[in-house]
């Protein structure tokens, strides 16, 4: 009996929340500055973050079995636009 690639499911163990204030660290540390210096409307692009540094983080951040999808963070390049993508996926996931 085949398996159908739809039924296949990652096995995951749940990582702790995110945070807002991890995810201000995490962009901090590949833009190699202090986390204070980013403000949460700032635009991440024009703070030197790239979009492969950019994937990077999100696929860190869907670790622990968040379903995350980089075009949806590509759309809203900020911090404060990430933490409520971030925000609302962990709170489908009860976390």
């Amino acid at each position: 009996m085949a398996i159908a690639p739809a039924d296949i499911r990652r096995i995951i163990t749940p990582a702790a929340p995110i945070t807002r204030e991890r995810m201000r660290a995490d962009i901090a540390r590949m833009l190699h500055e202090d986390p204070e210096a980013i403000g949460g409307e700032d635009s991440l692009m024009d703070l030197g973050l790239d979009s492969m540094r950019a994937m990077n983080l999100v696929l860190a951040w869907s670790e622990g079995g968040l379903e995350l999808e980089f075009a949806e963070f590509a759309e809203t390049p900020t911090l404060d636009g990430w933490w409520a993508l971030i925000r609302t996926r962990q709170a489908a996931r009860g976390v």
